[in-house]
């Protein structure tokens, strides 16, 4: 019993340590994706506009 006086609030500074540090890695940029940019143009989908019929485009401009 006597040795939960001492793991609690070890345990309690422990987790704010570990929340500081994690905390302090996000605000600093360290957790940035340097890569992910440069690969993502790689695999860009960009479809090609759909091709239209010139009789499309007539029936468009003439609607009967």
């Amino acid at each position: 019993m006597e040795s939960l006086y001492l793991l609690i609030p070890l345990s309690i500074l422990l987790a704010f340590v570990i929340g500081f540090v994690f905390w302090w890695t996000i605000r600093s940029g360290q957790m940035d994706d340097l890569e992910g940019p440069s690969w993502r143009i790689l695999h860009d989908d960009d479809k090609l506009p759909q091709k239209t019929d010139s009789n499309d485009a007539e029936k468009q401009k003439n609607p009967d």
